[in-house]
């Protein structure tokens, strides 16, 4: 018979994407896992598999909840353009008060997807998710008369979303406020 586990998964599980999100997969150690899930290695490859397998669990519990939050956050105004403008400066302003981890799907696009074809799948298809929640919205604004009927929702929404990557990425280096402010700016012009 099968002895039911002593640790809860999900928890388990954030805090291997937590560690994984800090420091990346190659810097993430076993050590490192163990000691941020509370549990030993054979826990860990029972329940989730070797370190690329806990990974990838890591990332898609991530990019499904990202996805929600973005989603979410697109939702908070009836003003379209409003809920962009707040959307991207809330981004800046998370980079700057301290939480300078970047995205932790975007991270995993640079370290891994350019060498590891299942991480360039898994890292593309919450880029065309995120297209599909920001064109959601453009179609928002066109429909209500916010945005100008003329407007390809498709382009506008993955240049939005490239910007979006382009900005989060360059916040690891910790650009001038006023440099990162400015960009926003006229990334939001495109919604005119």
């Amino acid at each position: 018979m099968v002895r039911p586990r002593e640790f809860d998964e999900e928890k388990a599980l954030d805090a291997a994407m937590q560690i994984f999100w800090k420091k990346g997969f190659d810097a993430t150690s076993l050590t490192d896992l163990t000691t941020a899930m509370g549990i030993q290695r054979p826990s860990i490859y029972s329940a989730f598999g070797d370190k690329k397998e806990l990974f990838e669990a890591a990332l898609r519990k991530y990019t499904r909840f990202h996805a929600s939050y973005v989603r979410a956050k697109l939702q908070t105004s009836p003003s379209v353009k409003e809920s962009f403008r707040a959307f991207f400066e809330g981004m800046v302003s998370e980079q700057y008060e301290g939480c300078n981890r970047g995205c932790f799907c975007l991270n995993t696009m640079v370290e891994l997807a350019p060498h590891d074809e299942k991480f360039e799948i898994l890292t593309r298809e919450h880029q065309m998710y995120l297209a599909a929640i920001f064109q959601e919205t453009i179609e928002r604004g066109i429909r209500s008369g916010e945005l100008e009927e003329g407007k390809n929702a498709k382009t506008l929404a993955q240049t939005l979303v490239v910007s979006l990557i382009g900005l989060t990425v360059m916040m690891k280096s910790r650009p001038e406020r006023s440099f990162v402010d400015n960009s926003v700016s006229v990334i939001l012009t495109l919604l005119e």
